[in-house]
């Protein structure tokens, strides 16, 4: 297998659509046989996609990625774990455990946002969904 994370400075790097760099492995049997640093960085978010092909990636593990970028991806037959943050080391251990996604790597406030409204706030919770309502008889 052959995947690619975007990083940054050591860490994953916050945005694909905007990354620059990506640790590009190759993955036979959960050990690494090979790893490089290549150049993602295009003028158009859209490019990304392109380089990613050349490069024959299968998975893709980046942090924030838009929707219509992961789709394409996803449609180019690559498996996108998005929405990733933390140490690269700890990313790529994770990768090879087959463990990722994992809340302990997710991007802050990412994990969790469907039970947001759980543990007795109901509907009408912080975000204004009770404010200005009329009360039912």
């Amino acid at each position: 297998m052959k995947a690619a994370l975007t990083v940054w400075d050591g860490r994953m790097a916050p945005v694909f659509d905007v990354s620059r760099e990506a640790l590009v492995l190759t993955i036979e049997d959960g050990a690494i046989t090979s790893r490089s640093i290549e150049s993602i960085e295009t003028p158009m978010a859209q490019l990304k996609l392109e380089r990613l092909t050349e490069l024959g990636i299968q998975t893709l593990v980046c942090g924030a990625i838009t929707e219509p970028l992961q789709h394409e991806l996803s449609v180019r037959g690559v498996n996108v774990i998005g929405f990733v943050a933390g140490e690269v080391d700890e990313v790529v251990k994770s990768l090879l455990d087959g463990t990722l996604p994992t809340r302990a790597l997710s991007m802050p406030g990412c994990c969790g946002r469907q039970n947001r409204f759980r543990g007795g706030r109901g509907r009408g919770g912080r975000r204004g969904g009770g404010r200005g309502r009329k009360e039912r008889p």
